[in-house]
């Protein structure tokens, strides 16, 4: 994120679940941190972990460095939020509970990151809660990590447009796991992607990039996000190279 049009908040959602969105965190935490930018990340559910395990959070910290962790909620099944905190006899987390702890964050921190559980409508209460109203409460801009491959498309365009149907524009899309070896959908999604958003690409963050030892992941982290993000990727490049080596391999 560039200097004078950095966001204090950014909400950072998935298209669901297990698609990278803990580790595109982890990389726009990493670039804010080596921009002198102090970071919290804030989780407002996390589940399918147990007491004493490290969750999402940390794992942010281990990859990014320092950073202050808030953690409103933990369900040890691995469901929606509102479904694990039923099951568990847990309090559920509610969009003002995540919104406060948010704002009490950034009065402390100069970037706070809100990551979500799985998509952007999953329900982190009975009443329906979920993190597309807590970042209309927060009036955040909201950052959509997509997987790659086919079927990608549908899952970004209707969170797009769930997010401005509730006045919430998005930052951009990033891919949140990028393969070592593209296929046709893949690649062709590098140019649909911004399309069905109607908004920019702003990364694609390799596969496996969140094994990485975390002094190499901090080093090579903006390599992997647009300036927008605090990186150096360029999406028309990414996409020229990747058409070269297609055309070159066949």
């Amino acid at each position: 994120m560039r200097n004078g049009t950095d966001p204090a908040v950014v909400v950072v959602s998935g298209t669901g679940t297990e698609i990278g969105k803990t580790v595109v965190t982890a990389a726009i935490a990493a670039l804010a941190r080596a921009r002198g930018r102090s970071v919290a990340v804030v989780k407002p559910a996390q589940t399918g972990v147990g007491p004493g395990e490290p969750g999402d959070v940390a794992e942010v910290a281990r990859l990014a460095g320092p950073v202050r962790g808030v953690e409103l909620a933990r369900y040890p099944e691995p469901l929606a939020p509102a479904t694990a905190a039923r099951r568990a006899g847990a309090v559920a987390v509610r969009p003002r509970d995540a919104a406060d702890a948010v704002a009490k964050a950034a009065v402390e921190h100069e970037l706070v990151l809100v990551e979500g559980a799985g998509g952007l409508l999953v329900r982190f209460d009975p009443d329906g809660g979920t993190l597309a109203d807590v970042a209309v409460l927060l009036a955040a801009p909201v950052l959509i990590v997509a997987p790659a491959g086919l079927g990608t498309l549908n899952g970004v365009a209707l969170t797009a447009e769930a997010l401005r149907a509730r006045g919430v524009e998005p930052l951009g899309v990033v891919v949140g796991s990028w393969p070592d070896d593209p296929d046709l959908a893949a690649r062709c999604n590098l140019t649909d992607l911004p399309v069905v958003a109607d908004a920019p690409l702003l990364g694609a963050v390799p596969e496996g990039a969140g094994t990485l030892p975390p002094e190499v992941f901090r080093d090579r982290a903006a390599r992997w996000l647009a300036p927008e993000l605090g990186g150096v990727w360029d999406a028309a490049a990414f996409t020229a190279g990747l058409d070269v080596a297609f055309t070159a391999a066949e």
